[in-house]
């Protein structure tokens, strides 16, 4: 079987910078012979919350993820969760793409994440990390910001994007998938006029030009680094030899 290539859209215009990235994407993983499948999560009208009313049965108070076990485990998850899990299921890479809101992704990708990545499915307790029942499959974030790139450094006062991006990327990290470097473009918002505007319409051309290049170098694109499994302790703590790669996870002072 070929390889297949899932576009992940959270934006809710399909005609905007993201929907138009977004396609290329699509386009240029068809070109090198890719199945594509699609999520264009306002588009299909995904419905992120997770709550009991989703489920018929089960004690309350509600649990998300022991009710998710439970429909996991008898073949009645939502209908909407168990399409997105067989298309990640199906997918060798998955391409995120959305935009920076209140320096995070847009909610709909979280509730995405929590409804659709369901316990039981495709993780558990024994299932995950380097045990992820996702191993093998990579991900890219294409994501854009409003703000200029100088401000979304590590010394910038919008805070450094990739920082921002940490739990999506370690969320998909605990399921077990590779997560590539991300691709990032900023100064992306409808307020420029004039020379400013024509400026970023010729800059933004030129992202979607240059996507069939980084579609097809995927595989070559270095990936977020992580701690394996063997570089925690018994209690879940970084070992003493072992480096930490992020602020999040790093030994004490």
């Amino acid at each position: 079987m070929g390889r297949t290539t899932l576009i992940v859209l959270a934006h809710p215009e399909r005609r905007s910078f993201c929907g138009a990235w977004a396609e290329a994407s699509a386009a240029s993983a068809e070109a090198q012979g890719d199945r594509v499948l699609w999520s264009d999560l306002y588009g299909q009208g995904f419905h992120p919350a997770e709550g009991p009313e989703r489920y018929a049965d089960g004690p309350l108070p509600f649990d998300p993820l022991k009710a998710q076990e439970r429909a996991a485990a008898r073949g009645g998850l939502p209908g909407d969760v168990m399409a997105e899990a067989e298309k990640i299921r199906a997918a060798d890479r998955i391409v995120f793409h959305f935009p920076l809101w209140w320096f995070a992704p847009p909610a709909i990708l979280k509730g995405w994440c929590d409804r659709c990545l369901a316990h039981g499915l495709l993780h558990d307790v024994d299932h995950r990390f380097d045990r992820g029942r996702l191993r093998g499959k990579r991900a890219l974030f294409c994501v854009s910001t409003g703000a200029r790139a100088a401000e979304c450094g590590p010394d910038g006062k919008e805070g450094e994007t990739r920082l921002l991006l940490w739990p999506l990327a370690y969320t998909l990290r605990y399921c077990g998938m590779d997560v590539a470097e991300p691709l990032l473009v900023h100064g992306v918002h409808g307020y420029h006029e004039g020379a400013r505007k024509a400026e970023l319409e010729a800059r933004l051309a030129n992202v979607l030009a240059a996507q069939a290049d980084v579609i097809a170098g995927l595989g070559d694109r270095p990936l977020l680094p992580f701690n394996a499994d063997a570089e925690f302790d018994g209690d879940g703590r970084l070992r003493p030899d072992a480096t930490g790669h992020w602020p999040f996870i790093r030994h004490g002072s």
